[in-house]
């Protein structure tokens, strides 16, 4: 038996990007399993990825080129061949493009997170066209931006040295499903003594592991980040030489957060006063201190200004004076990604198209050409993404994608909600086929991912794709010839040392143990921004403030119920959903609610209800469950829709809304509510 070892990395969007082995018999992926010689990775991987050889050799594995013959989201389509796949849709793009290229619009987000198979080759292509851009929103915009305006960028501590903290704040995470290795870490910090509190409106499995839980009510974090910043000026648990030397606008958010007492803060996120000043105690009093943030927290009206507002903490007591101290959001601003070279925007050669938002491609695709808004949207490439199932208010999603006069291709794995509604649907390779090269942003190594086999089937790469298309359309260029090898070695530039990649699949970036210790954060100040200039020269609060959801339910409201959307522990995204391994032991979709409110409805565990407001409505069991704290109902996802009860899942009702920072949506700033209905089980 002919059986290698190659070295990879795990694509999905997770901060661990871990470091893969993937063992190989006589040409078949036999076993994936976590790298031992990465420190991050450790040779453990999640429940998900390890079963990543189910995903690529799955029975509904797309292995061919599909041509629809139903109507729009029959999933009706038969097998073609690639040659007349590829020059049809060349020659339907040529056609609009010649009336306008900003007619034809890409969707992608990161269903890959590789640098090259997600834009590397992709931008090159659309930027050539003319294309309509698309502002890639849809997860962690707010918060990124709430960081820029704080710290300067996406940075922070290192991940491996929570182990060594005294405090602990998991901070709109369940780290357990979605960061494990980091809460490795974690768990070795309270082994040594450390106090782990987790602040997140839903009892997770992180939560129930921690010392305390602070169930608070979805997007009042600003409110509660100010109100420990009450406390910590009022007892002066602070650090007034890293203040004075390190940032900048202290004396107006004291201001600020003085009127922010815990009984104010506590009518606001509705928990107990007492609750609030023990966090501050403990935040004020424990060296070192560090917060693991996390997006969750962002997806509400005021993400940004919360995600502000709890960046502000660590420099108020000085924690980032210890390696063990500050916070980690993310860590992806310290890769230096060499973003020019590798899509290659020179290609749109003055051209400047216009910009579409994905988290409000519902409402845009049903939009008529305007001298505001542009062309209508006549043709959408959508990869790397299963908008369908995964972007808000789906009914109007759906709306726009059944629209018969729009052209659709979709590269996917599988025939997913969107795939349903293409017109063409491309085979693409799975991690396991493909070159790769990774960031990260919960660590701050670089990862390489090898082919461990061939393709199957007929499946190509992103990058093979988009490459036809331009050869196709006549994109003569040099760069449409470059191959993934030379992808990601233009990746990082001279950044990385890519013989070691090479050699060992992963490389550390030389990032200091302790990088703001003595300031040096990058701002344009080189200094904790808590009052930002940027934001008032932009008209807005130029300090972190609670800004209210947009739909902030009480009792006697016509849907009197907050609902957040979390993902099931054993999905990501949508990804995994079709895996049936993993389905079996995630169940169905459900929706958690507290025992008072199921109670006041009539509703009992395993009774089908239905979930509504002025959106839409979505149907699922109920499961009465202490993981939902009174007033918030928690609706697992994000199943396909063609999974769930009557072919919708939780986005149903979601809206396209964005937050006050960087036009992000709104998931968990929704109102709903919940009726039973006849059928239990």
């Amino acid at each position: 038996m002919n059986t290698i070892a190659v070295r990879g990395a795990c694509p999905h969007d997770c901060p661990d990007t871990c470091a893969l082995i993937t063992t190989v018999d006589n040409g078949v992926a036999v076993r994936v399993q976590g790298n031992p010689d990465h420190p991050h990775t450790d040779g453990v991987l999640c429940t998900k990825v390890s079963r990543y050889t189910e995903r690529t050799y799955h029975p509904h594995r797309l292995l061919h080129p599909l041509r629809r013959t139903g109507p729009k989201g029959s999933g009706q389509f038969e097998r073609v061949d690639w040659d007349t796949a590829l020059e049809d849709i060349a020659s339907r793009l040529e056609v609009i493009a010649a009336r306008n290229p900003e007619a034809i619009q890409p969707y992608s987000y990161a269903g890959t997170m590789g640098l090259v198979q997600g834009e590397g080759m992709a931008a090159r292509f659309f930027h050539r066209l003319g294309a309509s851009l698309l502002d890639r929103t849809i997860c962690a915009n707010a918060g990124a931006e709430g960081l820029m305006h704080t710290l300067g960028g996406k940075v922070g501590m290192k991940v491996e040295h929570f182990a060594e903290a005294g405090l602990i704040l998991i901070w709109g995470s369940n780290s357990i499903a979605s960061n494990l290795h980091f809460w490795r870490q974690a768990q070795q910090a309270k082994r040594n003594g450390a106090r782990l509190i987790c602040i997140d409106p839903r009892r997770s499995e992180t939560a129930e592991k921690c010392h305390d839980h602070i169930a608070l009510r979805p997007g009042t974090d600003a409110a509660l980040a100010l109100a420990v910043m009450h406390e910590l000026i009022t007892h002066d648990w602070l650090d007034h030489d890293y203040i004075a030397a390190h940032t900048l606008g202290w004396e107006r958010l004291r201001e600020r957060a003085l009127q922010w007492s815990p009984q104010r803060a506590a009518d606001v996120c509705g928990v107990p006063v007492q609750q609030i000043q023990d966090l501050a105690q403990a935040y004020g009093t424990t060296r070192p201190a560090a917060i693991r943030l996390n997006y969750g927290m962002q997806r509400v009206r005021g993400g940004g200004n919360a995600v502000r507002a709890v960046a502000c903490l660590p420099a108020l007591v000085g924690a980032w004076r210890h390696r063990a101290g500050g916070l980690l959001l993310s860590s992806s601003g310290f890769f230096p990604i060499q973003r020019t070279a590798l899509q290659r925007p020179d290609l749109l050669a003055g051209r400047t198209p216009r910009t579409i938002n994905m988290s409000t491609i519902g409402d845009d695709l049903l939009r008529e050409a305007s001298p505001v808004f542009g062309p209508k949207i006549e043709a959408l490439i959508v990869y790397n993404s299963n908008p369908v199932a995964v972007a808000p208010e789906s009914p109007r999603v759906v709306e726009g994608f059944v629209r018969e006069d729009m052209f659709t291709v979709v590269l996917e794995h599988f025939q997913t909600d969107t795939a349903d509604h293409a017109d063409y649907i491309l085979p693409a390779t799975t991690q396991l086929e493909h070159w790769d090269i990774h960031a990260s942003y919960g660590h701050t190594d670089v990862l390489l991912n090898r082919p461990a086999i061939a393709p199957l089937g007929e499946a190509r790469t992103n990058t093979d794709i988009f490459r036809a298309l331009a050869r196709l359309m006549g994109f003569d260029d040099p760069c449409f010839s470059e191959d993934d090898l030379t992808l990601c070695r233009t990746a990082f530039g001279g950044a990385v040392d890519f013989d070691q990649l090479l050699e060992t699949g992963f490389a550390s970036l030389p990032v200091p143990d302790a990088p703001f210790a003595h300031g040096g954060f990058p701002t344009a100040t080189g200094r904790c921004e808590f009052f930002s200039e940027r934001l008032a020269s932009q008209g807005l609060d130029g300090l972190p403030d609670h800004l209210p959801n947009y739909e902030t339910p009480t009792a006697g409201d016509r849907y009197p119920l907050a609902m957040i959307s979390p993902p099931a522990r054993n999905f990501l995204n949508s990804s995994f959903v079709n895996v049936q391994s993993l389905r079996d032991i995630e169940g169905e979709p459900v929706l958690e609610m507290h025992a008072d409110d199921a109670q006041a409805r009539g509703i009992e565990s395993g009774q089908m209800v239905r979930i509504f407001n002025d959106r839409g409505e979505y149907r699922c069991k109920a499961e009465v469950s202490r993981r939902a704290r009174p007033g918030v109902v928690n609706g697992l996802g994000v199943w396909w829709r063609k999974l769930g009860a009557f072919g919708t899942n939780v986005n149903e009702v979601t809206s396209q809304r964005l937050t006050d920072l960087g036009r992000g949506p709104v998931f968990y700033d929704c109102a709903v509510e919940v009726q039973p209905l006849a059928e239990t089980v």
